[in-house]
């Protein structure tokens, strides 16, 4: 068993991904502990820890790990352009055919992914194990947390305006800097005192993280299942969606990694660009759903492509950084 685990650990299936699907069968089965405000509202609970999820990341931003990345600028603008650029237009053109379906909600959350930004932790890892550049990892890790604050709501605005009643994009920009931005920048501020207790802690301060977010992972899917959102969907839909997430994920990967190749990459920073470039921010989607969809019960379904990806990515991505690694290794050795 103790073999069993350390494989699946390597593979990127941790508890975490587990404890996700736990929260979809919870809510699944008590719908109503998501939904009451009595005696406590864990929405309220999930909104405030978002906050504090921030704050933290602030803190363990080194501006030192930030300046030695900057060089690198042509790896930003691929890096940046394929998060926020290559994937909506992968996607846009496919909403025609669902325009006005079923599946249109599925869609919507498929292009909410594509919307968002990088993840972090997760990105810097696969970038150290396969070998790459590792101070340009975490600055364009860094850099596009903050620029989705601003492109994500900008990208999704072009559909909720439209369909959603009352959506105000800059009353969603303000919401998500008071919530987002304002306490990272109060990390950022504070870093140089307690940045070495962050950096001390950031395997507790992860653990805070994935709780929230599974705090709100399961208070999304409680609306959703309590007004029977998923009705219309099997699970062969189910199964044709996590195809599609795999597919666009090495999409991504092969269109990123053909570019840095055209451009004269080097190996090391060919290794940051496909793997900050092609992944996305559980992290993010799960704080700015509670902003961008005031209907809680669809929520749920929109998370839903950013869950599938967020577990198919980390295993992809883990399997080919291993993969890197070793053939580095052999190279190295046949010298």
């Amino acid at each position: 068993m103790p073999r069993v685990g350390a494989l699946a650990a390597r593979a990127g299936l941790d508890w975490f991904l587990l404890a996700l699907v736990g929260m979809i069968v919870l809510a699944y089965l008590f719908p109503q502990g998501g939904i009451d405000r009595e005696p406590l509202s864990l929405g309220d609970v999930a909104n405030y820890g978002v906050s504090v999820i921030f704050l933290f990341y602030g803190l363990r931003l080194s501006p030192e790990k930030l300046k030695a990345g900057l060089s690198s600028w042509r790896l930003h603008v691929v890096v940046q352009l394929s998060t926020f650029v290559l994937f909506p237009l992968l996607i846009l053109p496919l909403h025609t055919f669902f325009e006005g379906g079923d599946k249109e909600m599925l869609w919507l959350g498929t292009f909410y992914l594509a919307a968002l930004p990088s993840t972090v932790s997760s990105s810097v890892v696969m970038v150290s194990i396969a070998g790459g550049n590792i101070p340009a990892a975490i600055f364009n890790a860094s850099i596009s947390s903050l620029l989705g604050i601003f492109i994500t709501p900008l990208w999704m605005g072009l559909f909720l305006t439209a369909s959603t009643e009352g959506f105000d994009i800059w009353s969603v920009m303000g919401k998500l800097i008071l919530q987002v931005l304002l306490p990272v920048v109060l990390g950022i501020v504070l870093h140089r005192y307690w940045g070495s207790f962050a950096e001390r802690n950031k395997k507790k301060l992860r653990v805070f993280d994935q709780i929230i977010i599974l705090l709100i992972v399961y208070t999304s899917f409680c609306e959703s299942f309590a007004r029977r959102m998923f009705s219309g969907y099997s699970l062969t839909d189910l199964l044709l969606l996590s195809t599609a997430m795999i597919g666009l994920f090495f999409l991504v990967y092969g269109i990123t990694n053909g570019i840095s190749r055209l451009l004269g990459f080097n190996r090391e920073d060919r290794i940051t660009a496909i793997f900050c470039g092609s992944k996305k921010s559980l992290v993010h989607g799960t704080v700015m759903s509670k902003v961008l969809f005031p209907n809680a019960n669809m929520v749920g379904i929109i998370l839903l492509p950013i869950m599938i990806y967020h577990a198919l990515q980390l295993l992809a991505a883990s399997i080919i950084a291993q993969a890197t690694a070793r053939k580095a290794g052999l190279e190295v050795q046949g010298e």
